[in-house]
């Protein structure tokens, strides 16, 4: 498999349909994003967004569309994508840094399309 096979079957990470993910294992510790909202998010803060939405799922359908992946340096690579969701749409990046057979994100970023 590529690695943007690799990476799209990985998104949208953090509004996946599983209820069971470990996000502390895809996360790396640097890790930060700029939601779609405009709000910065660092690693713990959005580990624990992502709990209490695991606690409380949502059957929403989200489609993904648009996939695009450049390889940044050596194992390291900006993934973007739009994301459809019921009450919006979004243009998505993830960059994502291969540890051995595993991915970590490292940054990820939700724009809201007009």
């Amino acid at each position: 498999m590529n690695v943007l096979d690799e990476l799209r079957s990985r998104e949208p990470i953090f509004h996946r349909p599983e209820h069971d993910v470990d996000f502390t294992a895809m996360v790396a510790d640097e890790f930060w994003e700029i939601g779609a909202s405009g709000q910065r998010y660092d690693r713990d803060l959005m580990l624990e967004v992502l709990a209490e939405r695991q606690r409380t799922p949502s059957d929403d359908v989200w489609e993904t569309s648009e996939f695009r992946c450049r390889e940044l340096a050596p194992d390291l690579y900006l993934l973007t994508y739009l994301l459809r969701q019921p009450e919006r749409v979004s243009r998505r990046a993830t960059i994502w840094r291969r540890a051995g057979a595993d991915w970590r994100i490292v940054f990820h970023q939700g724009t809201v399309v007009a």
